[in-house]
C-alpha cells in the first residue's frame, strides 16, 4: 500500500503500531495515526513552509520586484507562527511517544526502604516479597503497568548498601546497568530511620548523585528524579508533594497506599503526560524529525534578523521541508524503509 501511494510512511507503521500495542490507549492511538491525523499535521506545516520558501526565493530570484523581505515583516511573523505550529507537533509527538514506548522507573534506595512495597503497590499484587529483614530483594523485578493509560516498566532493585554477599552484590550491579538508562529514577527514603532532607534541594540532588556515584552508578543527564519519603504511617508525617527546580518530592505511605494519588499524579506531570482523545501514535525518529526541523526553523530565523541573509533562510527552510518530508516518507532512503518494515512479518 505504501509502495502504490494508498498509504504513506506514518500511517503503514501505525499498523504495525496497532498490531503491537500494549494498552487500548497506544491502539486507539495507533488508529487515529491510522486515520491520517498526524500525517495531516505534518503536511499542513508542510504546506506552510513552501508558501514561504516560494515568497522568500521569489524576493531572492527576481530582485527587480523590490520586495524587501527582511523589512517588511511578513516573512518574520510567518516563522514565528511556524515556530509555534511545530512546537505544538513536537509536543503531541512526544505524547505518542509515551503512549508507543512507555516510560522506564527505577526504584531505588537503600535496603527496607519499601521498594518492594511501593512496586505492589503500583502492580496492585504481592509481586515482590516484603520482609522486615534487609536485602530481601536481591536481583531486578520488572512489572509493565498503566496509570491512566501511560505505560509504565517498573523495576524494582536491590537495595543499594556495601555488602560481602556476592549474590547481593550481583544484585547490586544489575541494579546498576537499570539506573543508568532509566526515564525516571524513584529514590525511596525511610522517612523514620534517614530523617528529613537539608532545605537546600540543589544540596540534595547533589547528594543523591554522590550516594549513587559511590557505587560507580551514573544516570543519564535526561533522567527525572522523584524523591519518595516513605512510611509516613509510622513518623506521623502528612501525605505531601513538593516540586522544586532540581526533582519532585512526594511523602507516602507504601503500606496503607496514603499519598498514592498525589504520587501517580506527579509522576504522570513528570513524564509529560495527558490522557487526551486527540492523541496519535509517535516514534523517536517522528520526535528527532520534527525537532531538526524546528531548530532549522530557529536557525532561518536568527539568518533573517541577524545576517539579513535571504539565501541562508530559504536553505534552511528547505531543510526543515525534508525533515518533515522524511516523517510520511516523501524524502527517504532505503536504508531507513528498511529498518521500518523489518518489524512487518512479510509472507508470514
Amino acid at each position: 500500500a505504501f509502495l502504490n501511494d494508498k498509504i504513506d510512511l506514518v500511517q503503514a507503521e501505525a499498523i504495525a503500531d496497532i498490531i503491537e500495542s500494549r494498552s487500548e490507549t497506544a491502539a486507539r492511538s495507533a488508529m487515529r495515526s491510522l486515520s491520517g491525523e498526524f500525517s495531516k499535521k505534518i503536511q499542513t506545516l508542510t504546506n506552510e513552509i513552501t508558501k514561504l520558501r516560494i515568497y522568500v526565493e521569489a524576493a531572492i530570484d527576481f530582485p527587480e520586484e523590490e520586495v524587501d523581505f527582511v523589512s517588511d515583516g511578513y516573512v518574520l511573523n510567518e516563522l514565528n507562527q511556524l515556530s509555534s505550529s511545530i512546537e505544538a507537533i513536537w509536543r503531541q509527538a512526544k505524547q505518542g511517544s509515551l503512549i508507543r514506548d512507555g516510560v522506564s522507573v527505577v526504584i531505588i534506595g537503600k535496603p527496607n526502604a519499601g521498594k518492594s512495597s511501593l512496586l505492589n503497590l503500583l502492580a496492585g499484587d504481592d509481586l515482590a516479597i516484603v520482609n522486615q529483614r534487609a536485602g530481601t530483594t536481591r536481583d531486578i523485578l520488572r512489572e509493565d503497568i498503566q496509570i491512566d493509560g501511560l505505560p509504565l516498566r517498573i523495576i524494582d532493585t536491590a537495595g543499594l548498601r556495601d555488602s560481602d554477599d556476592e549474590i547481593e552484590q550481583e544484585g547490586i550491579r544489575r541494579a546498576k546497568k537499570e539506573i543508568e538508562k532509566a526515564d525516571v529514577i524513584l529514590f525511596m527514603r525511610d522517612s523514620v530511620t534517614e530523617g528529613a532532607f537539608a532545605e537546600d534541594k540543589k544540596q540534595t540532588i547533589e547528594s543523591i548523585h554522590k550516594e549513587l556515584s559511590s557505587f560507580e552508578i551514573i544516570p543519564l543527564k535526561s533522567t527525572s528524579f522523584i524523591v519518595v519519603n516513605n512510611k509516613i504511617d509510622i513518623s506521623g508525617s502528612r501525605a505531601s508533594v513538593d516540586t522544586n527546580n532540581y526533582f519532585t518530592e512526594v511523602s507516602l505511605s507504601a503500606k496503607t497506599g496514603d499519598g498514592f494519588n498525589l504520587f501517580t499524579k506527579s509522576l504522570k506531570t513528570l513524564c509529560g503526560f495527558s490522557d487526551s482523545e486527540n492523541n496519535f501514535v509517535a516514534r523517536s525518529r517522528h520526535i528527532e524529525a520534527i525537532d531538526n526541523a524546528r531548530g532549522y526553523i530557529l536557525e532561518g530565523k536568527k539568518q533573517l534578523l541577524e545576517n539579513q541573509a535571504g539565501e541562508l533562510l530559504a536553505e534552511d527552510l528547505r531543510q526543515a521541508q525534508n525533515y518533515l518530508g522524511m516523517i510520511t516518507g516523501k524524502v527517504s532512503s532505503d536504508d531507513l524503509l528498511g529498518e521500518i518494515f523489518s518489524s512487518f512479518c512479510i509472507g508470514k
